[in-house]
């Protein structure tokens, strides 16, 4: 790649809080053997993120918060970018060193590599329910992949749990490469642009890149009202995206719910750091949150299919369209 080539680093913004002053400013101190930009879309702020944004070193662009889109805006600043490669990121993700972009970026050498994405470290104020969730997704292991599809009639035969280990992408800190995020835009997505996109860009013969070196720390610590909705939104995509149901039957929450509440009390049992009291506390919710995301699961996984029934349609308005 010509070292001389700007890359784009994108950051959509609402409201991002004072935390955000430290993840630009780690960006902004990164250490790339290349010129690049930051590019900020902001979506409606009101706390003061656009003043902020104002006297920092970004291009701002704004738009009304009814403009935004987890899919189009991010295609709109694929197309404002000067870059040919963009990297995507997100307010709350904080760099854990200074190679997080180079780390990143480097993964292009590779001409067939269509996307790449970062490890995600948890945050050290996680919960015990925060660190268990992170523990699970494909963006926290430490050995470096590469993901293919060998055509559409082989991908259609794989059983759906392992389309998603094929499809997996996370816009919480990824790149792609311009000319390709062009012709093979980001759509219109409720939820799960990335797996979306990465989908259709592998299908097209493309690279996708998991670059462990490159680190994030990243995690939210949210009521179980929201990561209800959260799971909800996340399986309706997988189901009509790959046709992944991983909790097929009510019979199937009722062992899940328990199985994982084992597992978060053995994992409780072994945390030091958490302290009687602490133990106790989140051992009693325990049951509450594995039933609350197991349920998730299956009712947003009947909502994604072909017949979701009266409830489940209702259940799906009260949830909404986004998180």
């Amino acid at each position: 790649m010509n070292s001389g080539a700007m890359v784009t680093v994108l950051v959509p913004t609402r409201n991002a809080g004072p935390e955000f002053q430290s993840v630009l400013s780690a960006i902004v101190q990164q250490k790339l053997d290349r010129p690049f930009e930051i590019l900020v879309i902001d979506s409606g702020s009101t706390d003061g993120t656009v003043e902020f944004l104002r006297n920092q070193p970004v291009r701002l662009l704004e738009i009304p918060p009814d403009e935004f889109d987890h899919g189009l805006t991010r295609a709109l600043g694929i197309r404002e970018a000067h870059g040919t490669i963009v990297v995507l990121t997100v307010q709350d993700a904080m760099p854990l060193d200074d190679r997080w972009l180079q780390s990143l970026v480097d993964a292009f050498d590779e001409p067939s590599v269509a996307g790449a994405y970062s490890r995600q470290i948890v945050r050290p104020d996680a919960t015990p329910f925060a660190r268990a969730r992170l523990r699970g997704w494909y963006a926290t292991e430490d050995t470096p992949r590469r993901q293919r599809i060998e055509g559409a009639s082989a991908f259609a035969a794989t059983p759906p749990p392992d389309r998603l280990r094929h499809i997996v992408f996370d816009n919480v800190s990824s790149a792609v490469r311009r000319d390709v995020a062009l012709a093979i835009p980001f759509r219109a997505c409720r939820f799960g642009e990335d797996l979306d996109w990465a989908q259709r860009v592998l299908l097209a013969g493309h690279t996708i890149a998991y670059e462990p070196r490159s680190r994030v720390v990243h995690s939210h610590n949210r009521p179980m009202s929201y990561e209800f909705r959260r799971v909800y939104l996340d399986h309706q995509h997988l189901r009509r995206l790959i046709d992944l149901r991983t909790v097929p039957t009510l019979m199937d929450v009722a062992r899940r719910s328990a199985g994982g509440t084992i597992q978060l009390w053995r994992e409780m049992a072994n945390d030091s750091a958490l302290g009687l009291s602490g133990r106790l506390k989140w051992w009693a919710l325990a049951p509450f949150h594995s039933t609350f995301q197991t349920l998730a699961q299956y009712l947003g996984a009947r909502s994604g299919g072909p017949s979701p029934g009266a409830i489940v349609r209702w259940i799906d308005r009260q949830v909404g369209d986004r998180v």
